[in-house]
């Protein structure tokens, strides 16, 4: 059966890559996509996720609008890697869905408690705000919901600090919630999305698909390109969000290794770090609800994600 999975994200170029995923993926039952102030404004990102799912021909799937800044700190927004719109670098369609009505969080937590127990994973690509306030409204989510698989922090590298990734770093405090609640917990990191590169090879091949959607995928990626480039000194864009959803897909893809992970809330320097305890054996299921990601088979992630544009054709 097709994994039930609620996808909440900012897009951003590499979360318009990951919804194309969970399209375009039989293995994927994409119940709705909810949105969060981070990569840019909630107005932005919001209205992005609906004309990627729109390019996607994909107008049967809801998208609700959450929090529009962190718990208790300001909106952060990353307009140096995503640009003004948050995906700056093609022409967006314009959606032909309204915006659907009730908030994010409100939205989780009425199609989680109607849901049977532990079928549905929450996949959070962007700032933990939705989820955590979720968690605070109504606990009872955290023992229905299967798993969270989330991309953000890193255990030895940072992108937003020299040791906290964007995600983590702008809201720290519902980071440190959802890792701190029992629920299993993947943390898909920068250790691992950083081998997500599209090189000229990867986008070649996407592009050669010859659709229209094939073409704006590489319009996404050449300005990701130009971004990385002029400010985190990568030659080559990793996209990092999809690779949430092709290891549900296949969890062959990422390997990973359980260790408890906490969120740094506190720190001068360390503020939004990962600090995952890598320390002695590696401990079991029982013992720990979370792991990181840790290798990511390169050409398995990338014939998912050209597989999932095909089909959506």
């Amino acid at each position: 059966m097709a994994r039930k999975i609620i996808l909440d994200s900012d897009p951003g170029h590499d979360d318009a890559v990951a919804i194309l995923l969970a399209v375009g993926n039989p293995n994927i039952d994409l119940l709705g996509v909810t949105t969060v102030g981070g990569n840019q404004s909630l107005e932005k990102v919001t209205y992005n996720a609906r004309a990627v799912l729109e390019k996607a021909h994909a107008t049967d799937i809801p998208v609700h609008a959450g929090c529009d800044r962190p718990l208790v700190r300001p909106l952060e927004v990353a307009a140096s890697v995503h640009g003004e719109t948050g995906l700056d670098g093609v022409e967006l369609p314009k959606p032909s869905r309204p915006l659907d009505q009730g908030h994010a969080v409100n939205w989780l937590i009425d199609t989680i408690m109607a849901a049977e127990p532990k079928s549905i994973t929450l996949v959070p690509t962007g700032p933990l705000t939705n989820i955590a306030m979720a968690v605070r409204m109504e606990p009872r989510i955290v023992d229905r919901v299967k798993e969270v698989v989330l991309m953000g922090g890193g255990y030895h590298v940072g992108n937003w600090s020299a040791v906290a990734e964007f995600n983590i770093k702008v809201d720290p405090e519902a980071a440190h919630i959802v890792f701190n609640e029992p629920w299993p917990v993947t943390m898909v990191g920068l250790d691992l999305t950083h081998q997500a590169l599209c090189t000229p090879e990867v986008q070649q091949r996407i592009e050669g698909l010859g659709t229209d959607l094939a073409h704006f995928v590489g319009g996404l990626m050449n300005f990701f390109r130009k971004a990385y480039q002029n400010n985190q000194d990568f030659q080559d864009p990793p996209v990092h969000d999809p690779c949430t959803v092709a290891y549900l897909i296949d969890p062959s893809v990422v390997q990973t290794r359980r260790c408890p992970v906490d969120v740094e809330t506190q720190g001068d320097l360390t503020l939004g770090m990962t600090v995952a305890d890598l320390r002695g054996p590696e401990p079991s299921p029982e013992e720990c609800h979370t792991q990181v990601a840790t290798k990511l088979d390169f050409d398995k992630f990338w014939d998912l994600v050209t597989d999932a544009i095909t089909r959506i054709g």
